[in-house]
């Protein structure tokens, strides 16, 4: 059984590296070793020199030894495997994944599969039979639907040690400047990233409380991951936390508001309703008088605030329990 389990890692550990050998450019052991230990394959850096010596006599793969470290690449002339023959669709889609994902996705990975991110994009760039997944980034686009803002500068390497303990459920030390200018040393148990806007918030627990925090990453001024891990919190559900509010400054707490608004503005609640139980009812020509359960919020309050006189009669009653 041992035999087969080592034959089996064996053969899975040449796929991965077959599928991340590029063409065109060459690419080195020790780049393919990094992107396999990413990947969760541990391997020492000669033992991947070797298998891609084997592969390169087995496969029309190249490798330049005229200086070190030697390069691999597959040959213009190979089949190669399906997997490193990316299909324009599947350039695409990885196209768009890179841009969406890259703050939402662990570091790790993000390295691990930029050799997958290289190939699509010269796909898409150079393929003659890829023109209409080439024009497709530019006919779609994510708009903001307010004042769009800069980002804010993050602190080199923060992100990438973040992204790590959070993948790995380690431990983060890290060296915090709040709102007001004021510096602190915590150590937190990470459990979520969010991206609201330009700004990436991490939702952690500091130690010793129980309670969950969001801790903007530009202020983050030094991070560094523990090698102590922690068991992920059962009770800790990132989209239910999202759902009561709590990235609109907001505690959980749901309402009943009941509020008027002029006809002109109260038209796109009928298309995009404040909630699945909201009510629209005509108080004359001009005026709508709305409610719905929402849940209590600073975002909600300047939500209003911003339709000026257009909006009145506003209240919210506490919903009990909830």
């Amino acid at each position: 059984m041992a035999r087969r389990s080592h034959t089996f890692e064996t053969t899975m550990l040449a796929l991965e590296l077959l599928s991340r050998i590029p063409r065109g450019s060459k690419v080195t052991a020790a780049r393919l070793h990094r992107q396999l230990a990413d990947a969760g394959f541990a391997r020492d850096k000669r033992s991947i020199e070797r298998l891609l010596d084997e592969l390169s006599q087995r496969f029309d793969i190249e490798r330049d030894d005229r200086s070190k470290p030697y390069g691999y690449r597959w040959l213009d002339h190979a089949k190669g495997l399906a997997v490193p023959r990316l299909s324009p669709q599947e350039s695409l889609l990885l196209r768009l994944a890179e841009e969406q994902l890259r703050h939402l996705l662990p570091t790790r990975l993000m390295r691990s599969m930029q050799d997958f991110f290289s190939q699509a994009r010269r796909n898409l760039g150079d393929g003659e039979h890829a023109t209409l997944e080439r024009e497709w980034p530019g006919k779609v686009r994510v708009v903001a639907d307010s004042l769009q803002l800069l980002p804010p500068q993050i602190q080199a390497g923060v992100f990438e040690t973040v992204s790590d303990a959070l993948y790995a459920n380690r431990w983060l030390r890290m060296e915090y400047r709040n709102a007001s200018g004021r510096r602190e040393k915590y150590e937190v148990m990470p459990l979520g990233l969010a991206q609201q806007g330009p700004r990436l918030y991490l939702i952690c627990r500091f130690k010793g409380h129980g309670d969950n925090r969001n801790l903007a990453l530009h202020r983050i001024l030094a991070a560094e991951a523990s090698t102590l891990g922690f068991d992920r919190p059962a009770d800790f559900d990132l989209k239910q936390y999202e759902e009561e509010g709590r990235f609109g400054f907001g505690h959980g707490q749901r309402v009943r508001l009941v509020f008027r608004i002029h006809g002109d503005y109260g038209a796109m609640l009928r298309e995009t309703p404040l909630s699945t139980d909201q009510k629209l009812k005509k108080i004359d020509d001009d005026w709508l008088q709305v409610s719905a359960t929402v849940v209590n919020s600073g975002h909600l309050d300047w939500w209003l605030r911003a339709f000026g006189d257009k909006v009145s009669h506003v209240s919210k009653r506490r919903i009990a329990g909830k």
